[in-house]
């Protein structure tokens, strides 16, 4: 799931969901739900461009200084679980059951930490070619706090720009595997991405309309969530898009408080967000709220020296709509490396 969940997640909880809905007149909304057995407190913060920062507090570690402003949603507010800059690429994380970030050729490298592994994509691009050189590049060696326990940060990554361009990025064993497409549909947690498009192939070949899998497992989500965007209307209309595409979300995503004992990959979802990639709005969808709220980055002032913004979704039962003037000055998050 998320960076969040980078921060609190592990071999155990995590169901989480992403869609990309692809309408007309370049309307692509990116929605993703967050599933994890125990509330997440989720903060939503605004960072403007030209910040120095860094991918942990060990030495040689990562650093940059950013060249976009973002809206990050940030987990515990200690790390950034997914978000979306303003140029419009989008990164969600999802857990990813045997994910292994390590080996032996990454241990001397920079260190980064998950709680800042999604910002510095964010930061630094503005297309997921760029997003994919910064990666596969492996100039970094990753590494997560452990919770619950002991809980191991499993993650892997959907990106998205705004030209439909999508990449989703596993680690295994150390070594960086890149799917890259147009418009790649979805993605849940486990198997990897290469088995799950096997599973894809064989439901495609059923049908869909009188027969898809209705159990709230990673593959079952998978597919209802690639049949549901193939086959639901196409529009431009913006406010008709987030309808859709928050209504397969909620198709695939798991009730609240529902759990399957034993099954590490099933959570109850939590929450759900949906980044408006055309008109850069960033929509946040609490499962205990009776509304949805959305960030307007266009209103947002990104430039170099601006504040930090921080909406405290804590008091967001009664948000609904723009809330973008909600926003409040703020110190940034302290990461929890």
């Amino acid at each position: 799931m998320m960076a969040a969940l980078a921060l609190g997640m592990g071999q155990r909880a995590e169901a989480c969901s992403r869609v990309l809905y692809v309408g007309d007149d370049n309307l692509r909304i990116v929605g993703r739900s967050l599933d994890w057995k125990t509330p997440i407190p989720t903060n939503l913060y605004v960072y403007p461009r030209g910040m120095a920062k860094m991918g942990n507090s060990l030495p040689g570690s990562v650093t940059w200084t950013s060249k976009y402003g973002a809206v990050y949603a940030v987990g515990y507010d200690g790390g950034v679980t997914e978000g979306m800059n303003e140029k419009g690429l989008v990164v969600n994380g999802l857990f990813c059951k045997g994910t292994v970030y390590e080996n032996d050729s990454t241990k001397n490298r920079p260190p980064m930490s998950l709680a800042m592994f999604p910002a510095w994509i964010l930061d630094m691009c503005a297309t997921t070619p760029e997003a994919v050189e910064l990666i596969g590049a492996h100039n970094f060696n990753i590494t997560g706090a452990t919770f619950d326990g002991g809980t191991v940060s499993a993650l892997h990554w959907g990106i998205t720009d705004a030209e439909g361009r999508s990449a989703i990025i596993e680690f295994d064993h150390g070594t960086i595997k890149i799917y890259q497409g147009q418009d790649m549909p979805a993605m849940t947690n486990d198997p990897t991405y290469p088995e799950m498009k096997a599973i894809e192939a064989y439901w495609e070949k059923k049908g869909g309309t009188h027969t898809l899998p209705g159990t709230v497992s990673s593959p079952d989500r998978y597919v209802r969530a690639v049949f549901f965007d193939k086959n639901v209307e196409k529009t431009g209309d913006a406010a008709l898009g987030v309808s859709i595409i928050r209504s397969i979300l909620m198709n695939v995503s798991v009730p609240y408080t529902y759990t399957v004992q034993g099954e590490g990959n099933v959570s109850s979802t939590q929450w759900r967000s949906f980044s408006n990639i055309r008109d850069r709005l960033f929509y946040f969808d609490v499962v205990t709220n009776p509304g949805l709220f959305y960030i307007d980055l266009k209103k947002c002032d990104l430039s170099k020296g601006a504040s930090v913004m921080k909406l405290d979704v804590s008091k967001s039962r009664d948000y609904v709509g723009d809330v973008t003037g909600r926003l409040y000055m703020s110190t940034p998050f302290t990461p929890m490396f």
